[in-house]
């Protein structure tokens, strides 16, 4: 999976590009981790993501919990396989999903 990263002042927007599966969310993880520091705004842009796996799950619920805190967090452009994940999994009752 490809991380395209932007960051605009407090505003950081992720582009998702391939799979986010369990080898590639250790990579968003450390994003996450590492790079959210004066964050107050999180955007995911979803366009280029084809499919999401538990482990990425896991690593959305942690960058939501951590926006939580300290802003807010929105997701961009799901696909409709990608929206059927995080609808089946609960995740996008709590998730802010925008068109």
């Amino acid at each position: 999976m490809e991380i395209k990263k932007e960051l605009q002042g407090s505003k950081f927007n992720i582009s998702l590009v391939g799979r986010l599966d369990a080898i590639s969310a250790g990579d968003l993880d450390k994003v996450i981790q590492n790079e959210l520091n004066d964050v107050d705004e999180l955007t995911f842009d979803f366009s280029g993501l084809d499919f999401v796996a538990s482990a990425g799950l896991r690593v959305l619920l942690v960058a939501q919990k951590r926006m939580n805190k300290q802003g807010t967090m929105k997701i961009t452009n799901v696909n409709e396989d990608v929206m059927d994940v995080l609808e089946m999994t609960g995740f996008s009752n709590f998730l802010d999903i925008v068109d």
